[in-house]
């Protein structure tokens, strides 16, 4: 059976918020099956736990935020990815403050320190969600979708109006090593034209070269450039994987986005919990490598790839 996980051990991050500028200290730290991830704001009294799903999600706004009963932890989008890419379905996250450390601007960081602890085996199966119809979410010239497949899957077409962005189109046949070696390492971006604003607007306190990429008029400011030629179009398939994380259940299906971020991608979210007669939940047979084997006695259950 392919079983739930968690972390094998603690583990502690430390790092500046990108939006708030605060020094943060994060230990995640065991679960038992069927927690799945919840955040707890230990620098408050009393201290505040939120579970990270989608209903729990209060702003969308450049990032994705958690909150319950007044307390609130952003920008978790990276590490949930790396949760993700690590196959973790459990764990407990003390934080000190309101926002997940940016680290280099990537999920690399996590993946490293959760590689690094290792993962526990749980004795309860993992379920995963598995798209039986097409659920659409449009809004003005932006589009989402997930289409049933036999593999989790992210397309995504990302449109900027900037010489040096562009256009860029990737997809993504998710396993874990896929997952760690080409989409975990692409940094969040920006454009110092819109620095300012953002300071001004109290987000973006602690940005810098080194935790984000900065493109300005003419070229890319960072010193060595890119990690990839196209890294902007892999994070944002890193950042769907994070804010996708939040259905509660690992997703059997194929995310079709164009022009999507966290606002796009939680509607969706939320909008397939909402249709229960578009997915099941399937307990998984076995596991050959990364990729998970399903049973394919059900007839609804035996599509071609999409």
């Amino acid at each position: 059976m392919a079983l739930q996980q968690t972390v094998k051990d603690k583990v502690i991050f430390s790092g500046i918020g990108l939006h708030s500028g605060m020094e943060v200290t994060m230990t995640l730290r065991p679960a038992d099956a069927g927690t799945g991830v919840i955040f707890h704001r230990v620098d408050l009294t009393p201290s505040v736990s939120i579970e990270a799903v989608a209903k729990n999600v209060v702003n969308t706004r450049l990032s994705t935020t958690i909150g319950k009963d007044g307390a609130v932890v952003s920008t978790i989008e990276h590490l949930m990815a790396a949760l993700t890419g690590c196959g973790i379905d459990n764990v407990h996250v003390d934080i000190n403050g309101p926002e997940v450390p940016i680290m280099d601007g990537s999920a690399a960081p996590f993946v490293e320190g959760l590689r690094k602890v290792g993962t526990h085996s749980l004795s309860r199966p993992k379920k995963y969600l598995v798209v039986k119809k097409p659920i659409t979410v449009v809004d003005g010239d932006k589009k989402i979708s997930i289409i049933p497949s036999r593999y989790f899957r992210i397309s995504f077409d990302m449109r900027f109006n900037h010489p040096v962005v562009n256009n860029q189109f990737r997809s993504m046949k998710f396993a874990e090593d896929v997952f760690e070696r080409d989409y975990a390492p692409a940094r969040t971006f920006g454009f110092l034209i819109e620095v300012e604003t953002l300071k001004a607007n109290g987000l973006a306190r602690g940005g810098s070269l080194d935790n984000a990429v900065v493109i300005g008029d003419d070229g890319i400011l960072n010193e060595g450039g890119l990690r990839y030629d196209d890294e902007f179009v892999r994070h944002k398939i890193m950042d769907s994987v994070g804010d996708f994380s939040l259905a509660g259940y690992s997703l059997v299906g194929h995310i079709k986005a164009y022009k999507s971020g966290h606002d796009l991608n939680h509607k969706l979210v939320t909008e397939i919990l909402s249709r229960t007669d578009c997915w099941e939940l399937v307990e998984a047979d076995a596991v050959k490598g990364s990729s998970v084997v399903f049973p394919l006695s059900s007839p609804e259950l035996v599509w071609s790839e999409a």
